[in-house]
C-alpha cells in the first residue's frame, strides 16, 4: 500500500468505552476510522466509507459479529477481524472456517491487534489492485467483447485466459462442440508474447498420414511446409483426439524437438512456437481406447481449460442472442427483432447441444424471418427441413446458396482462403467481401 494512502477501518462495538479506546489506538497508528455501535449499520456504511478492513465485536445486541460475517459477500467485502472477551477456541475455528480473517480475544495486545489489522487491510488492497489490473487488461485486450457474458463461469474463463496467456506452457482446451475453442485459442495467442507471430490452426481430423510429411515439412529448407510458418507463433491443434495415430507420432516429435526435418534430407530447421490443443472428447477416454497417444497427451495438457456450455450459463442466453441479432441485423440490413416473453421461454427451455454456434445460427434464422415480417425464436430453433423458412425472394435464395457453398469450401480447405477462392473460381478480395456481406463466421465453420 502507498505510504501516503491511509488504511481505513470500520469499527463495530456496542461498548462505548471500548469503541473510544479502539478509535484512539487506531487513529494514533495512522488509520482512518469510522465507528458504529450496531452491526445492522455496517451494510449502509460499506459503500459510503469503503473500509479496507472491518473490526467487530462478537457479542452485541441484535446482529452479532458472527451474523455480520454471514451477511458479508465472500470475495467482494473487506476482510473481517472479530474481537471478543467471550471467545473460545471452537468459536475462533468456526469463525475462520466461515471466512473471518482472524479472531482476537479481549483483553487484546495492542501491537498484535494492529499487526493483524495491517495485514488484513494490505491483503484487501492488493486484491483490489489485482482486480483493477485484470479489468484494465480485459478492456485493453477486448476479451470481454470476444467472450461475451456475465455468468460467473465466463468471467472465470476470461481471468484464466489472462493468467495463461503470459505462460508458454502447452494448453489443452476441452469441452463440447460450439463452445468457442478456437476463439479461446486465438485469445491466448493474441495476449501472449507470441502475438506478433503467426497463428497456425490445424484440423487434426483432416491430417493424412500419407501426405503429412510433404505438406507439413516441405522440401528444400522447408519450402512449402506449413509448419515452417508457425515459427515465433502459436500452433493450434484442433480435434486432437481425432488425429490419426501415425500423424500423432510425427506431431509429438515436432513438439518435443521444436524442429522439422525437410523431405529432401537437409539440415533440421529449428522452430519456436507455443502449442494450444482442443478436443470435444474426454482425452483420458481416448487414451484408454487407444485413439490418443498418452505421451502426446502429456505433452499438450500442461494446463487444462474447460469451457462452459450454454447450459451452464443460461443467464447469458438473452445477452448473447441480443448481441447476435444486432450483429446479423446489420449484415442482412434488417432491424433486430425484439425479444418477447415467449422467445425468452423458448431460449431457457432448450438444452443447446450446439452451444454458442447453435445460438448464432438461431439468431441468423430469426433475423432472416424478421426481414419478411414474421418468425419467432421457437420457429428459428426448429431443425426439421419441413419447417425451415424458405427464402421468399431470389436475392435471399442466392445469398443462402452462396453462404452454404462458401461455408463448405472453407471447411474443405481448412480455412486456407487462397485455396477457397481458387476452388470457387473467384478472387480473394471478392471472397472476403462475400464473407462479410453474408455474415459468415470462419472460425465457427472450422
Amino acid at each position: 500500500m502507498n505510504r501516503s494512502q491511509k488504511r481505513s477501518i470500520l469499527l463495530v462495538d456496542d461498548d462505548r468505552s471500548m469503541r473510544e479506546s479502539l478509535v484512539e489506538l487506531l487513529e494514533a497508528d495512522g488509520w482512518r476510522v469510522e465507528a458504529v455501535a450496531r452491526a445492522e449499520r455496517v451494510a449502509d456504511r460499506l459503500s459510503a466509507f469503503q473500509p479496507d478492513v472491518i473490526l467487530s465485536d462478537v457479542r452485541m445486541p441484535g446482529m452479532s459479529g458472527l451474523d455480520l460475517l454471514e451477511s458479508l459477500v465472500p470475495g467482494m467485502s473487506p476482510p473481517l477481524v472479530l474481537i471478543s472477551a467471550h471467545g473460545d477456541i471452537p468459536m475462533a475455528v468456526k469463525a475462520m472456517q466461515d471466512g473471518a480473517y482472524s479472531f482476537v480475544e479481549k483483553p487484546y495486545e495492542p501491537r498484535r491487534l494492529l499487526t493483524i489489522l495491517r495485514h488484513a487491510a494490505d491483503q484487501h488492497h492488493m486484491k483490489q489492485s489485482n482486480e483493477r489490473l485484470k479489468a484494465r487488461l480485459l478492456r485493453l485486450s477486448g476479451l470481454d467483447r470476444v467472450l461475451l457474458g456475465e455468468a460467473a463461469e465466463i468471467r472465470a474463463l476470461r481471468e484464466d485466459i489472462l493468467d495463461l496467456a503470459e505462460s508458454d506452457a502447452p494448453v489443452l482446451i476441452a469441452d463440447e462442440t460450439g463452445t468457442g475453442k478456437e476463439l479461446v485459442a486465438r485469445a491466448l495467442h493474441d495476449l501472449s508474447n507470441h502475438s506478433d507471430g503467426p497463428f497456425l490452426a490445424l484440423n487434426c481430423a483432416a491430417l493424412s498420414p500419407e501426405s503429412f510429411a510433404a505438406e507439413m515439412f516441405g522440401g528444400v529448407d522447408g519450402q512449402g511446409g506449413r509448419l515452417v510458418s508457425v515459427d515465433g507463433g502459436t500452433l493450434f491443434l484442433d480435434e486432437i483426439c481425432s488425429c490419426p495415430l501415425e500423424v500423432q507420432a510425427k506431431l509429438l516429435r515436432v513438439i518435443e524437438d521444436k524442429q522439422i526435418l525437410p523431405g529432401d534430407g537437409s539440415a533440421p530447421i529449428p522452430l519456436a512456437f507455443r502449442v494450444v490443443s482442443a478436443t470435444n472428447e474426454d482425452p483420458e477416454q481416448a487414451v484408454a481406447e487407444g485413439r490418443l497417444r498418452q505421451d502426446l497427451l502429456f505433452r499438450i495438457n500442461t494446463m487444462l481449460l474447460n469451457l462452459p456450455t450454454l447450459r451452464q450459463r443460461r443467464d447469458d442466453l438473452v445477452l448473447l442472442l441480443t448481441h447476435f441479432t444486432e450483429e446479423l441485423g446489420r449484415v442482412h440490413e434488417a432491424a433486430p427483432p425484439p425479444l418477447g416473453q415467449e422467445d425468452i421461454a423458448a431460449l431457457m427451455a432448450h438444452d443447446w447441444p450446439g452451444n454458442v454456434r447453435e445460438l448464432r445460427n438461431v439468431a441468423e434464422r430469426r433475423v432472416l424471418a424478421a426481414r419478411r415480417g414474421g418468425g419467432s425464436v421457437a420457429q428459428a430453433m426448429r431443425t426439421d427441413p419441413l419447417h425451415e423458412d424458405v427464402p421468399d425472394t431470389l436475392r435471399e435464395a442466392v445469398a443462402a446458396f452462396e453462404r452454404e457453398l462458401i461455408g463448405k469450401a472453407i471447411k474443405a480447405h481448412e480455412g486456407r482462403m487462397d485455396a477457397v477462392a481458387e476452388a470457387l473460381g473467384i478472387g480473394r478480395r471478392t471472397l472476403n467481401e462475400k464473407i462479410v456481406k453474408l455474415g459468415l463466421d470462419k472460425e465457427a465453420l472450422l
